[in-house]
């Protein structure tokens, strides 16, 4: 017998797979399950407890937590389940629209929402750099931090669903836009033929450079004041507009720069060319 709540997990990609080995580790009765059965057989061999459907594993525990592509997974894989008095910690990366509909369509079923986010890699799930947004009932979130905190630090954000949802886009956003940055450069410099290698150091210490900015750019936007002494918008506008002609001159992709160049060519158009280069968040709020 055991004290550790018990729980169902049903998604086992690499993130899925991740989790159930933590709950697994820490003691929890974990039951499992998956579209192609054979996902589950690394687990099932570590102790978990494989569901034959979809509804025997919510049927399994009140616990639920999906890791799956989007939310239209969830309606494909819950349809038909019962749900009543059922916890869904759905951790599947969509829209806070779908969000919303999602919280409203469980209830209807007798079901709780809370969303969540897991911000790393699953070869980083429960170790010390991992953390997971969540939003929607505080009183849920109470009743199950504590097994939540196995997969990662648990930053709850608040009984709106959408909060988890909005953080976390937020942070892809960062990530992808820099991942897409960083591989714009090397196709640059690989444009001459330079080597990623040779080029990798100066890449690195762009990258680290960012967050020098995090102050500034925080206190600009908080006091939505965006005094132009330095770096304003005409001058990293003309830069953006060189790197556009770079890339097409060079004969790479122009779309990510051209995009970048966008948002500066709107805000010197709305009077914003002799402020800060944060004053383009005044384009992107529309």
């Amino acid at each position: 017998m055991t004290d550790k709540t018990p729980l169902t997990l049903i998604g086992l990609g690499p993130m899925g797979q991740a989790m159930v080995t933590r709950f697994l580790d820490a003691g929890h009765p974990t039951t499992v399950w998956n579209r192609t059965a054979s996902r589950a057989d690394g687990v099932v061999a570590q102790g978990a407890t494989r569901a034959a459907t979809a509804a025997d594993a919510v049927a399994a525990n009140r616990l639920v937590i999906l890791s799956l592509t989007d939310y239209a997974a969830m309606y494909d894989i819950l349809d038909g389940a019962d749900l009543a008095g059922r916890v869904i910690v759905n951790l599947s990366s969509d829209t806070p629209d779908k969000t919303l509909k999602a919280a409203a369509w469980l209830a209807e079923r007798g079901a709780e929402l809370l969303v969540g986010g897991v911000m790393v890699p699953a070869d980083l799930v429960g170790t010390e750099s991992a953390y997971v947004f969540y939003s929607g009932p505080r009183e849920v979130f109470d009743r199950h931090v504590d097994t939540l905190a196995l997969i990662g630090r648990p930053d709850y954000l608040g009984e709106d669903h959408t909060l988890a949802q909005l953080h976390y886009q937020a942070q892809l956003s960062i990530f992808l836009s820099s991942l897409a940055g960083l591989l714009h450069g090397f196709a640059l410099v690989g444009s001459a033929g330079v080597s990623a290698k040779r080029f990798a150091p100066y890449a690195a210490d762009i990258s680290a450079s960012l967050a020098m900015y995090m102050d500034h750019t925080v206190q600009a936007i908080d006091n939505d004041e965006h005094p132009g002494d330095g770096a304003n918008v005409l001058m990293m506008g003309a830069s953006a507009s060189h790197i556009t002609g770079t890339s097409e001159a060079a004969g790479i992709d122009s779309a990510l720069p051209a995009a970048v160049q966008s948002l500066y060519d709107r805000a010197i158009a709305a009077g914003h060319g002799k402020d800060s280069w944060t004053a383009l968040i005044n384009v992107m709020r529309g």
